[in-house]
């Protein structure tokens, strides 16, 4: 009889073969493409008076004459950089450093004001100065000249107090105010090579660039950064504290500069692929460099071998470091729990090694035989496993008729069974094609199908032992349980980011490790 733990591992393994049916048999997808790209120079969110945008709207030139402080010819991107990613990259080319090569690259945030460079506070002495109307009232009078210095927004109306003693005063009354201000911005400033971010005054980062210079920013999501190149060199970072979406951004500020925007379209000059894979690389050196004992790994190797039946390679395995591993004594609520895990291993061993070789009608054998209490409801979920591979071999072969006839007799009643109709259907699609393993249900005839089915058979004779204490420890092995417990801790340090950088993906990690060590 069916207990409550078989029925519960038969109905997961279910799901796990409607998920490996639905995905059409691809690996885990990446969600970088999900995100639209930045394209082009958003000429509407713009200073756009001072400037004279390309019709490609990737290139603009500074035409107008830089009078006052905030006549800055600024443009963000179309689109905000995506973030689902390890890193985003653009890069802007100076055609022309015209008259003062006051130009800057960098991002900014959906709510920065578009009349000053980017990374660059703008301090605005009149509207600070409306904040802090009360000390006006009591030295002097505040002049509406917005974007004006402290000299023209304010004038003094008392004889014994000097301007620069009242500036001071000021600025200690401002001192509580500005420590609040966010920080929206970050710009690389081609005229003193100074890094601003979001604070009036810069700091040392990197060489000036000019004509013909091609300067890039880009954002590092991994190490949560900010950095910037020049002509394919990075030249710094710095720490990325903005929080949410931010825009590629470029500003020029005196006559007849023009620069050229890439944001992608053609080749980058830095080669952001070398920069990722070292990124990567990195990683994994801090990886590798945690060290744990050789009983531990052994271990963890070994009780995914006797999970999964894989007896004969288990042996292999347990000769090759008989010398040189310790003596496994690991306690019992890490898991290995040995004279468990080798339970029925001969007999799961057979059954693993008769349904990956499409011995359908020799795997319900031997079940009858060793565990009846498996197959005795034929419409459990195991046995409608069992009866859809079975199905699939016949294809596989290329016995239509018989698998028309199985069909009718074993498949037909499962489709009046709302959890396994689906099922039913993507196996019964496969008559439809003249080469079913060319058709969009081709992946049914691939191997991982009958891995499903094997490790769904393998679950349900663990759960027959009488020392399993939960349907987890059916299921999965330790190793696998270490590798759930890695994606869950990924997503927590990705969700902590913001949701922002790369989605862990398995297969991903494996094989950059496997290029790593060639």
């Amino acid at each position: 009889m069916v207990t409550n733990q078989q029925d519960l591992i038969g109905r997961y393994f279910l799901e796990q073969a409607k998920l490996n049916a639905s995905s059409r048999g691809d690996v885990d997808m990446e969600d970088d493409d999900a995100e639209a790209l930045p394209t082009e120079l958003n000429t509407i969110n713009s200073s756009g008076g001072f400037v004279v945008v390309s019709t490609d709207k990737l290139s603009v030139q500074y035409t107008s004459v830089n009078l006052h402080g905030h006549d800055v010819g600024v443009i963000q991107a179309n689109r905000p950089a995506p973030v689902k990613r390890l890193t985003y990259y653009f890069e802007m080319k100076v055609k022309n450093a015209g008259a003062k090569g006051q130009i800057a690259i960098g991002f900014t945030n959906e709510s920065f004001k578009m009349r000053r460079q980017p990374g660059f506070s703008g301090i605005d002495w009149y509207n600070i100065g409306q904040y802090l109307v009360p000390f006006f009232d009591q030295y002097g009078t505040l002049r509406p000249i917005p974007g004006g210095t402290f000299d023209e927004c304010f004038v003094v109306g008392q004889q014994n107090v000097e301007m620069e003693q009242l500036k001071q005063c000021f600025i200690s009354e401002l001192q509580e105010l500005t420590s609040r201000w966010e920080q929206n911005s970050y710009g690389y400033h081609g005229d003193d090579g100074l890094l601003y971010r979001g604070q009036g005054k810069g700091e040392p980062f990197g060489p000036t660039f000019t004509t013909g210079d091609i300067v890039g920013g880009g954002i590092n999501y991994a190490s949560q950064e900010v950095f910037f190149t020049k002509n394919g060199v990075v030249v710094g970072t710095v720490y990325k504290d903005v929080k949410g979406p931010l825009f590629p951004t470029i500003a020029v500020h005196s006559q007849n500069e023009e620069v050229t925007v890439n944001f992608g379209k053609e080749p980058f000059l830095f080669d952001i692929k070398a920069y990722e894979a070292q990124e990567r690389f990195k990683q994994q050196s801090m990886i590798e460099k945690i060290s744990l004992p050789q009983n531990v790994s052994y271990g963890v190797v070994r009780s995914y071998l006797l999970h999964y039946g894989y007896e004969d390679t288990l042996n292999v395995f347990d000769m090759a470091n008989n010398n040189s591993v310790p003596p496994i004594t690991l306690p019992q609520e890490n898991g290995f729990v040995e004279q468990d895990s080798t339970y029925a291993l001969n007999q799961r061993k057979t059954l693993r090694q008769l349904i990956r070789s499409g011995q359908i009608d020799a795997a319900f054998g031997k079940l009858h035989e060793w565990y009846p209490q498996i197959v005795q409801d034929d419409q459990s979920p195991t046995c409608f496993l069992l009866h859809c591979q079975k199905f699939i071999e016949l294809i596989r072969v290329g016995e239509l008729e018989n698998a028309v006839k199985y069909g009718r007799g074993e498949l037909a009643k499962f489709l009046e069974l709302e959890d396994y109709k689906e099922l039913v259907k993507e196996c019964v699609a496969l008559l439809a094609y003249e080469e079913p393993s060319k058709s969009s249900v081709g992946h049914l005839l691939g191997d991982p199908q009958r891995e499903v089915v094997a490790d769904a058979v393998n679950a349900m004779v663990l759960s027959t032992n009488p020392n399993a204490k939960e349907t987890q420890s059916c299921l999965h092995s330790q190793l696998e349980k270490l590798l759930r417990q890695l994606t869950a801790c990924c997503l927590e340090r990705r969700f902590l980011n913001g949701d922002q950088g790369e989605a862990f993906n398995l297969h991903r990690v494996l094989n950059s490790s496997k290029m790593g060590k060639h």
